[in-house]
């Protein structure tokens, strides 16, 4: 009897998935669906972005390195060092945009490779240390700033912000900053909604109205994360908002309701999408499970 219940534990405890909504889960999951360690044996792994040469980038925030991972050659190193950076996404051009804690300063990737800053400093006085950034269809840049990263040094910002960058002006706005430790971000297809993930003492995510001018307005709780606390956060093509959780990942319908739980035997930190595929970095590895979803696109201007 205790070897049974012992068994059973086990096969619980090692489900994929835990789903609330069933209808909605058959929408975004493939009959049959696993996942599948891709990797393991790094150290905090962050910040997944798929690129369009067909392959995933992310970060080892203690190695200081950015990670290359392609389906064919595996994981390789992309940059090293890499200024211990965190959130990475992908502009318009298909040129890789970074969020750096060390170097406090969002940077962006030309394709022959070169490095250059975008922004460091807010009034005179150093970012704290970006955490996750996000591009809108009207090039503007859309970013965190808590202080997780700071190390030794000095903190010179009055908070923890969340900012939007226009590299055409130079002008660089705090949209919100009453957030304790603003994490991941993303906007909902049509970008007339922004979410902001908090990972400090609320654990909640939030939503915005996106003004006309550049400016955000409401800030309601979307949805709360039970399992640890929300960071990573990416919207896929229906409105439905997927957060990395102390249990794996966690899916919500635009009206907040959950849909579902990925269950991994580590704590997520961040998911994108791939071609049919969600990629989560948790801890020391990385996963992947197939998806019939697809991560929301930039509107056409």
């Amino acid at each position: 009897m205790i070897r049974f219940a012992a068994l059973l534990a086990a096969v619980c405890f090692a489900a994929d998935f835990e789903i609330k909504d069933e209808a909605e889960f058959k929408k975004l999951f493939p009959a049959g669906a696993k996942v599948t360690r891709l990797e393991t044996n790094l150290q905090f792994v962050e910040g997944p972005a798929w690129t369009p040469g067909g392959f995933l980038v992310f970060s080892d925030i203690p190695a200081n390195e950015l990670k290359r991972w392609d389906p064919k050659g595996g994981l390789t190193t992309f940059r090293k060092p890499s200024n211990n950076a965190n959130g990475n996404t992908v502009d318009q051009q298909g040129r890789l945009v970074t969020a750096e804690h060390t170097a406090h300063r969002i940077s962006r990737t030309a394709k022959d490779g070169t490095v250059a800053t975008l922004v460091e400093s807010f009034e005179g006085k150093m970012l704290n240390s970006p955490n996750d950034v996000v591009v809108k269809s009207d090039g503007t840049f859309w970013f965190t700033d808590p202080d997780y990263g700071l190390g030794g040094r000095k903190k010179e910002q009055a908070g923890n912000y969340v900012y939007r960058f226009d590299e055409r002006t130079g002008a660089l706005l705090p949209v919100v900053k009453d957030f304790d430790k603003p994490n991941g971000l993303c906007f909902s297809p049509d970008e007339k909604k922004l979410y902001v993930a908090d990972s400090g003492k609320p654990r909640h995510i939030r939503v915005f109205d996106v003004n006309s001018d550049g400016t955000v307005g409401g800030g309601r709780v979307f949805a709360s994360i039970d399992k640890g606390g929300p960071d990573g956060i990416r919207c896929d093509e229906g409105g439905r908002v997927w957060s990395s959780s102390g249990d794996g990942a966690q899916i919500f319908a635009a009206d907040g309701h959950l849909i579902a739980r990925i269950l991994l035997p580590e704590a997520a930190a961040n998911l994108t999408f791939g071609p049919k595929t969600l990629y989560l970095t948790a801890r020391k590895s990385l996963y992947s499970v197939p998806v019939k979803a697809k991560m929301a696109k930039r509107p056409k201007r």
